[in-house]
């Protein structure tokens, strides 16, 4: 799993990080000259196609995290193996599932704001503490854009770990399986 993590947490990251730059970019969204409406543009879908590769790497994550779950409790269960393979198992995703879940979180809260920092928008928004939109956004960004690259580091090593213990299941099926001559 974790060959498959890490380029597509990669991807996922780079997206976030162009989504940022392309929004550096821009000027003043107020101005109606094409070429900054096509910045303002290219910010929106960037960011569109980095919220849905980062939300897509924490659904694979979560997935994996539900399928070895499973496997491991269903394995127990037939080779009457210890409970503290599952149990193992789930604090490992349950450590990383409020993680992957805020992260994500972030990632609406910075798209909201974005929408609220757009001038072409029928509805104003005034600001927070004098902060103005456009800065709040940045700032959501920034704690998002960090945020994520945190959580994908707390994934890999949860995903490392949960290899660790299927590979302890397998090495126990194999030696049961062995004892009663079972093919392996």
């Amino acid at each position: 799993m974790v060959r498959i993590f890490l380029p597509l947490a990669l991807i996922s990251t780079v997206t976030l990080i162009a989504a940022m730059m392309l929004g550096l970019m821009i000027e003043d969204p107020k101005v109606a000259t094409t070429a900054v409406q096509q910045g303002v543009q290219y910010h929106f879908l960037t960011a569109l196609v980095a919220l849905m590769a980062t939300t897509l790497v924490h659904a694979i994550v979560l997935t994996y995290f539900m399928g070895t779950g499973r496997w491991i409790e269903e394995t127990s269960n037939a080779y009457r193996l210890p409970a503290t393979f599952r149990t193992r198992s789930q604090a490992v995703k349950y450590r990383t599932v409020p993680a992957m879940v805020g992260a994500f979180l972030l990632l609406l809260c910075t798209g909201a704001l974005g929408a609220a920092a757009d001038p072409a928008s029928p509805m104003q928004a005034k600001g927070l503490f004098g902060i103005t939109p456009d800065k709040l956004h940045l700032a959501a960004a920034i704690i998002s854009l960090i945020a994520n690259i945190g959580v994908n580091y707390l994934e890999f090593l949860a995903l490392e770990r949960n290899g660790e213990i299927v590979d302890e299941v397998l090495v126990e099926v194999r030696r049961i399986r062995l004892e009663k001559g079972l093919a392996v």
